[in-house]
């Protein structure tokens, strides 16, 4: 399933990758939801439990994930960045460590994705931190040093 929730990206190539968790009780919930033309929100990509991913917007298209958000001085994320949610039920609905299969299928695809597009690790960054005070995810569950001893983010933990 695709969404038909993007537009054209307004600052060229992506140079960022942008991680949030959807918290939503089910994969097939938050996939519904990323695409609902209604809801005017999506990712590039949704990575369930079992390391499954799957496709939402192509990468070369602005997808609707970041909402009111800034980095390094930029207010459009959505137009600099690819995002990827994964399958988490979040602080709402049973928040809980984010299990291996998925860890690993993120790691793949963002080695993919930084290869493709030239993203540096420093670009690799959760919701929280392009949206703080408004959004906490992927959250203190989410393993930022694993990323950075594979580099494939400069964060090593969780933003105070």
């Amino acid at each position: 399933m695709t969404s038909p929730n993007h537009n054209a990206r307004r600052l060229g190539q992506p140079d960022m990758v942008v991680i949030h968790y959807t918290g939503m009780k089910t994969a097939a919930a938050a996939r519904a939801r990323l695409c609902d033309p209604g809801a005017e929100v999506s990712a590039h990509w949704l990575i369930d439990l079992d390391g499954g991913s799957e496709a939402l917007v192509p990468e070369d298209r602005r997808a609707w994930h970041a909402g009111v958000s800034s980095w390094e001085g930029e207010s459009d994320v959505n137009s600099r960045s690819i995002g990827i949610e994964l399958v988490n039920p979040g602080v709402e609905h049973g928040y809980h460590p984010f299990p291996e299969p998925q860890m690993a299928a993120l790691e793949r695809l963002l080695a993919g994705i930084m290869a493709r597009w030239s993203i540096e690790p420093r670009n690799v960054v959760g919701h929280e931190d392009v949206a703080p005070g408004r959004k906490i995810d992927p959250g203190e569950k989410f393993d930022w040093a694993r990323l950075a001893r594979r580099g494939l983010s400069a964060r090593t933990g969780v933003r105070v």
